[in-house]
């Protein structure tokens, strides 16, 4: 299980300020290029946000759908970048002194499930997940509540 943890010197209701921006997931989600669109709603269960994943040729357009949400301590989501693969995400914010503990969770599932049995892509999870923890963190603690 690709698991990494921070502790953000901001309240879970502003860390998830960010999370509840589809348009803020390229600045802070490795990987991620471009957000083409997002649903209105987003981020509701159901709804999605449009991505590029990489860099042209290898470059992909594909979507990451809420799976589930409970503001603002719990979002999950199924993160698609055909063919690549796919990924269940998962964010927990849990209230922490004057802060938040941020933890991700992030597994290969669909027909990349096996590879999350793999040491190396453990690995290669949680070190895109630790920058991807480093991006977000910045941003709400940059943030001011609207």
């Amino acid at each position: 299980m690709g698991r990494n943890t921070t502790w953000v010197d901001a309240p879970p209701e502003r860390v998830f300020e960010v999370l509840s921006d589809p348009f803020s997931y390229a600045d802070w989600v490795v990987g991620t290029t471009r957000i083409r669109a997002a649903d209105d709603a987003w981020p509701e269960r159901g709804t999605r946000l449009h991505h590029t994943v990489g860099f042209p040729p290898l470059g992909t357009s594909d979507h990451t759908e809420v799976v589930d949400v409970r503001p603002p301590e719990h979002l999950v989501l199924d993160a698609v970048a055909r063919p690549f693969g796919r990924a269940r995400v998962e964010l927990s914010l849990e209230p922490e002194g004057l802060g938040t503990r941020l933890i991700i969770v992030e597994d290969p599932s669909g027909w990349t499930a096996p590879l999350r049995l793999s040491p190396v892509v453990h690995l290669a999870i949680r070190l895109r997940n630790s920058e991807t923890l480093r991006r977000l963190k910045a941003i709400a603690e940059r943030r001011r509540s609207v």
